[in-house]
C-alpha cells in the first residue's frame, strides 16, 4: 500500500501473548531485536482478554500467578531487548519479496497501518486474532467509525459527547473510568449498560468505578440494547430493555461497544502456508513453516503430539529462535551458550556491563 511507513528489520513477531513475548526474549538472547504486532491494545493475548485475574498454576518456577501477573513478568523480562510494540494493528498481508525478505502489512481502525520488510517472521497468534463481538442491530453498521466504535474510540468521538458504553468486562469498565475521570477532554456524560448488575474487572477498577458512580460521573443501567433511533443518518438514542421488561430510551452521541472478543484465524489462511485443521504445520526441529524464514509457535501450529499449553509454546519459541539465528547468520558457530556463564548473554540481558570499545 502506498503511503505507509516501512520498517526494515530482522524479525517481526505476530502476537503479544505469553508465547509471543517469550519469543521476543529468546530472539533477544540471540542478539535479534523484534517488532511485535498485536490486534489488541495491550500485550498479554488470551491471558489479558480471557483470564486476567484467574490463577495459573502450571508455569515453571511460579507456583501461582494470574494472567495479568504473567504478562507483567514477561514484559519485565524482555525489557532489556527493547522490543517495539505495534498495538491495535492486525496483519492483513504477507508477501514474499525477490530478495528473500517478507513484506508484512498491517491495518488499524483508528490509526495508519504499518509496513515491515523483515528477514524472519514469527507467528504466535494463538487461536487467531481477537475480533470484537459485534452488537447486532438493524441500521447500526453504517454508523461504524462515526458514532459506533468497538473497544475504544478516538478522543474526538467522546470529548464533550453523551457516551453510552455497552459491556460488563475489563474493557467496558476501563473505558467508563477513563471517559468519566477528570482530564483535558472529558465526555459530557457516561452511561455504562450491561445485561446484569454484575461486572467483571479487577477489584481496583471496580472500586474506582464505584467511586465515580457515587459521585454521579458514571451512570449504570442493567438491560440489553434492543433498538436504535436514527434521524438523517445520525444516531440519536438507543432502546434499552430492562430486567423489569420496561423499555427505556437513552440519548447518545457515541456508542462504544465492549462486549468482549472472539478469536478468528483471519488472514493467516490466505498467506499460502501449509495448514492442517486450520492450524499451521511446522517442522518440530525448528518450528519453521512451509515458507523459508517464517516460523509458527504456540496454539497457531500443529504437529504430532501437539499440546496447547503455554509451557509447550515456550519450548517451541526457544527452538524457533535458535533456528532463526542460524537462518539469519549461517556462518555463526552455533555453540550453545548459557545465561549462567556467558558474558555475551549477560551483556545482552543488561546484567553485565558491555566493555566493547566504542
Amino acid at each position: 500500500m502506498q503511503g505507509l511507513a516501512t520498517i526494515e528489520t530482522d524479525a517481526v513477531v505476530i502476537g503479544a501473548g505469553p508465547v509471543g513475548l517469550w519469543m521476543v526474549f529468546q530472539l533477544g538472547l540471540q542478539g535479534i531485536r523484534a517488532h511485535v504486532v498485536d490486534v489488541l491494545g495491550e500485550p498479554g493475548g488470551q491471558c489479558i482478554e480471557l483470564y486476567p485475574d484467574k490463577p495459573i498454576y502450571d508455569i515453571p518456577g511460579i507456583a501461582r500467578c494470574t494472567g495479568r501477573e504473567l504478562t507483567q513478568r514477561l514484559l519485565q523480562q524482555i525489557a532489556p531487548f527493547k522490543p517495539a510494540f505495534h498495538l491495535n494493528q492486525q496483519v492483513s498481508e504477507v508477501l514474499a519479496q525477490d530478495d528473500g525478505r517478507w513484506r508484512v502489512t498491517t491495518s488499524a481502525s483508528h490509526q495508519a497501518g504499518q509496513q515491515f520488510l523483515t528477514r524472519t517472521l514469527f507467528i504466535a497468534a494463538g487461536v487467531g486474532a481477537f475480533a470484537p463481538k459485534e452488537l447486532k442491530l438493524d441500521g447500526l453498521t453504517p454508523l461504524l467509525g462515526s458514532q459506533l466504535f468497538y473497544r475504544n474510540a478516538p478522543p474526538e468521538a467522546t470529548a464533550d459527547k453523551t457516551v453510552l458504553i455497552v459491556g460488563g468486562e475489563d474493557a467496558a469498565v476501563a473505558n467508563a473510568i477513563a471517559l468519566a475521570a477528570d482530564g483535558p477532554n472529558p465526555a459530557k456524560s457516561v452511561t455504562l449498560v450491561h445485561r446484569r448488575d454484575v461486572l467483571q474487572a479487577s477489584a481496583a477498577a471496580l472500586a474506582q468505578l464505584a467511586t465515580l458512580r457515587d459521585a454521579g460521573k458514571v451512570k449504570f443501567l442493567a438491560g440489553q440494547v434492543t433498538g436504535i433511533h436514527v434521524t438523517d443518518g445520525r444516531l440519536g438514542s438507543i432502546e434499552l430493555s430492562t430486567p423489569e421488561d420496561q423499555t427505556v430510551n437513552l440519548p447518545v452521541d457515541t456508542l462504544l461497544v465492549c462486549m468482549g472478543v472472539s478469536p478468528k484465524l483471519g488472514a493467516i489462511a490466505q498467506w499460502g502456508l501449509a495448514m492442517a485443521r486450520k492450524q499451521l504445520t511446522v517442522d518440530t526441529a525448528s518450528f519453521a513453516t512451509s515458507a523459508p524464514g517464517i516460523y509458527a509457535v504456540g496454539d497457531v501450529n500443529t504437529y504430532p503430539g501437539k499440546r496447547k499449553l503455554i509451557v509447550c509454546g515456550f519450548h517451541e519459541a526457544t527452538l524457533a529462535a535458535f533456528a532463526a539465528a542460524s537462518y539469519l547468520n549461517p556462518q555463526a558457530s552455533g555453540v550453545l551458550q548459557y545465561t549462567t556463564s556467558s558474558a555475551l548473554l549477560q551483556q545482552r540481558l543488561g546484567v553485565l556491563a558491555d566493555d566493547t570499545p566504542a
